[in-house]
């Protein structure tokens, strides 16, 4: 191996595609691929053998999914960087893999040279994204954010929504009534409404609140 040569591992359940990426990146000059796995667990053993500089990691695969095995590489070998490379770009998938420490996040429909490309910068710590990521997390980002509701504040706000009074409200749910307006104020708040009627319907709007 030369030297400034970087080390590569890919992990792939789906032998056809592994091996389309090895293809890939095989005759470029720079790059050396030094293992191949099949799934997670097999992946932090050729990490721990080989220190590689980058490894290239499916989402979903056996024994030990991407999500798990990034988060294992990021803790036990910090020096190699995860490069997330799968054909999922759902808004979830996206969260949990970069949430678990990859330095990118790539989809199976880039080209060769986006590949490289991407090898070489996260070698050098550098994020990299596939364009329909990228908007995906931009957009996320600009959802305002949404607060959750207790248990508590729910079992209340249902109870509006059945048009019970707070007395009624502090029986059913066992609770003083003073308490009953104390969860109608914090749900006002989350909710950024005035009365009970509108935090119904927005808490309905957000998803918060599943009525039959």
């Amino acid at each position: 191996m030369s030297t400034g040569e970087l080390r590569i591992i890919v992990v792939d359940d789906h032998t056809v595609m592994r091996a389309g990426v090895v293809a890939l990146l095989a005759g470029e000059n720079g790059i050396e691929i030094v293992g191949e796995a099949g799934d997670g667990r097999a992946a932090l053993g050729l990490v721990e053998r080989y220190d590689p500089d980058v490894a290239l990691v499916d989402l979903r695969m056996p024994v030990l999914d991407g999500v798990a095995t990034t988060t294992e590489i990021v803790a036990r070998f910090p020096r190699t960087r995860v490069l997330i490379l799968t054909t999922y770009d759902t808004d979830a998938e996206i969260e949990r893999g970069v949430e678990a420490g990859a330095i990118g996040y790539l989809l199976k429909d880039t080209t060769r040279e986006q590949l490289v490309d991407a090898v070489h910068a996260a070698a050098r710590g550098e994020t990299v994204l596939a364009p329909r990521v990228a908007e995906k997390l931009v957009a996320r980002m600009r959802q305002p954010v949404q607060v959750p509701l207790t248990a508590r504040e729910a079992d209340v706000l249902n109870a509006v929504a059945d048009g019970l009074t707070n007395a009624e409200i502090g029986r059913r749910l066992v609770i003083a009534e003073a308490t009953v307006k104390t969860h109608l104020l914090r749900l006002f708040a989350k909710l950024d409404v005035n009365d009970r009627t509108r935090a119904v319907v927005v808490a309905m709007e957000k998803g918060l609140l599943r009525r039959p």
